[in-house]
């Protein structure tokens, strides 16, 4: 062991009795083990977070959305279809139109809806709605001379829908022929199959009807509003991107199904980060701890620093010294608080200790944790650096100490 080493373990560990330092010493370890046990805990609960947004949007959202980055429709062409299917991390793709209508239902009050027409067999194979009915199903085919339609649970409530009720659809192209060719407006109608409840992600309601009916309604003929994509593995979503728009061109505009909720998912990492640096507060208040501990080993080890200096020790060894007492610090603190912070989250994973208030009316009944090695490393990274950083002051004043003055003001 170099002496360095040895001096830095007895100046800051010494056991011959209990002194004023020794318990600065405890402190400033019992506040870097509590700022980076905290730091994990809250991390991880950022991650859980936003692990169940995440896998709530994806069971209706796709891995990657292609849409005409010119017009609102276009037709899917035979290139199109070849360049697709030469990606082998494509799953399944799924044509659809969407737009804006007017609903109304026995002349009670009309509300604007977002419509989504889909191809029902390759639209389940990447949507989970199913999973978010309470009534109904998903079936959109003609029966009785009426298409099938899903609704949402607000629009439900708010124009008293049931399984079974008939409503009528007005897209904005219908009003305008209504106007300009002064005919009467085509209304279409549906039928109610099935109805979901996505409120708590989804703030604007979303009907889904057949896609050759959704054509009917927009005049769109042939051409679709887009393709939504499924991938084998959805982590490959920005590889993937990079290729379509290479082999698209400029005409179309591709979104992975983070650029589909961006604002979302940016809040929720800037929260995440936020807590980070706002908790690291509690790591640099110990970490002003040991400034204040290792300047006072410094002036009462003067002498033994002046010693060290006049048997060969030089400057750097001496800077030497202090510096591995702040990594002391901060390997110690860090090694008990990874430890606590990683024990507390895996008992939260586990047995739910913390349960949310009002969980009742959410999809969880207490905190999600997730934990991600990479924060681990950057908390206790980050405290092991200010740990060493707060030594560096001390260890200059310390290497600043000659040897004829030490031993003069002895």
């Amino acid at each position: 062991m170099k002496a360095s080493h040895l001096i830095a373990r007895r100046y800051l560990f010494s056991r011959k009795n209990v002194s004023l330092i020794n318990t600065l010493t405890l402190i400033s370890v019992a506040g870097v083990t509590v700022g980076t046990a905290l730091l994990i805990v809250v991390l991880s609960v950022f991650n859980g977070f936003f692990d169940v947004i995440k896998s709530m949007l994806l069971s209706n959202d796709p891995d990657i959305r292609i849409e005409s980055a010119e017009g609102r429709s276009f037709a899917v062409t035979a290139e199109m279809e070849q360049t697709l299917a030469g990606i082998p991390e494509i799953a399944v793709k799924s044509p659809f139109i969407q737009g804006k209508a007017l609903v109304a239902h026995r002349g009670r009050r009309d509300q604007v809806v977002v419509v989504k027409g889909v191809e029902p067999e390759s639209f389940s194979k990447y949507a989970d709605l199913e999973a978010l009915m309470y009534a109904g199903g998903l079936d959109l085919a003609v029966r009785g001379s009426l298409p099938g339609i899903l609704l949402s649970d607000p629009v439900s409530r708010s124009l008293r829908l049931n399984i079974g009720d008939e409503i009528s659809l007005l897209s904005a192209s219908g009003m305008r022929r209504a106007l300009t060719q002064f005919t009467g407006p085509r209304v279409s109608r549906f039928e109610v199959r099935g109805i979901y409840d996505m409120s708590q992600v989804i703030d604007e309601p979303v009907m889904y009807i057949d896609i050759a009916a959704a054509q009917r309604l927009f005049d769109l003929r042939n051409e679709v509003s887009g393709l939504d994509i499924r991938l084998v593995d959805h982590n490959r979503a920005d590889a993937v991107k990079r290729v379509l728009e290479r082999d698209l061109g400029d005409g179309f505009r591709v979104q992975t199904w983070y650029d589909l909720q961006k604002p979302l998912y940016d809040v929720m990492n800037l929260e995440k980060w936020g807590a980070y640096f706002i908790l690291m507060i509690i790591v640099l208040v110990a970490v002003l701890n040991i400034v204040g501990t290792l300047t006072m080993v410094v002036i009462q080890k003067k002498r033994d620093i002046g010693l060290l200096r006049s048997i060969g020790f030089r400057k750097k060894d001496i800077m030497s010294v202090f510096l591995r007492q702040g990594w002391y610090v901060g390997l110690i603190g860090g090694i008990l608080g990874g430890a606590a912070g990683l024990a507390l989250s895996w008992m939260q994973d586990r047995f739910e200790l913390v349960k949310l208030a009002g969980a009742e009316s959410f999809i969880i009944s207490a905190y999600p944790v997730q934990l991600q090695w990479l924060d681990v490393t950057l908390v206790l990274g980050g405290s092991l650096l200010l740990c060493v950083l707060a030594s560096w002051y001390p260890a200059l004043r310390a290497a600043s100490i000659e040897p004829a003055d030490a031993v003069r003001n002895e």
